[in-house]
């Protein structure tokens, strides 16, 4: 089996962290360090990474003056919870960046958000 872990740059680590935690109605948990977590599935899965812009040396995440957030980028998450998911995503913003509607190629229902960061956030239900 192979598992892609997509890592994307933040502000602050830890206040991202409770933001997915809360969008995948997860149990609050502190992430790992201060330069970076993990959102795990129940089953140990990484959902996402989360690292701190300039912790390091890696040149992508060097600092957002050479690096846009969001830019080019789309977190897409397939949700087994769609609707509780799409009440939590309600709480974490003013508006949804799309309302929910049904995606023609897929014909499940999803939503978009953005994240603290800026990160374009789709979240679609998995089907029945």
């Amino acid at each position: 089996m192979k598992r892609l872990w997509t890592i994307v740059g933040v502000a602050d680590v830890a206040r991202s962290f409770r933001w997915y935690q809360t969008l995948f109605g997860q149990n609050p948990a502190a992430p790992a360090h201060d330069h970076f977590g993990q959102i795990l599935d129940s089953d140990g899965t990484v959902l996402i990474c989360l690292h701190r812009w300039g912790a390091h040396e890696h040149p992508p995440l060097a600092d957002t003056a050479r690096a846009q957030p969001g830019n080019g980028v789309l977190l897409f998450f397939r949700v087994d919870d769609f609707e509780p998911a799409l009440r939590r995503a309600r709480t974490l913003v003013p508006a949804l960046e799309e309302e929910p509607h049904a995606n023609p190629a897929t014909g499940t229902q999803e939503f978009a958000l953005r994240d603290p960061d800026g990160y374009y956030v789709m979240v679609s239900a998995l089907p029945a």
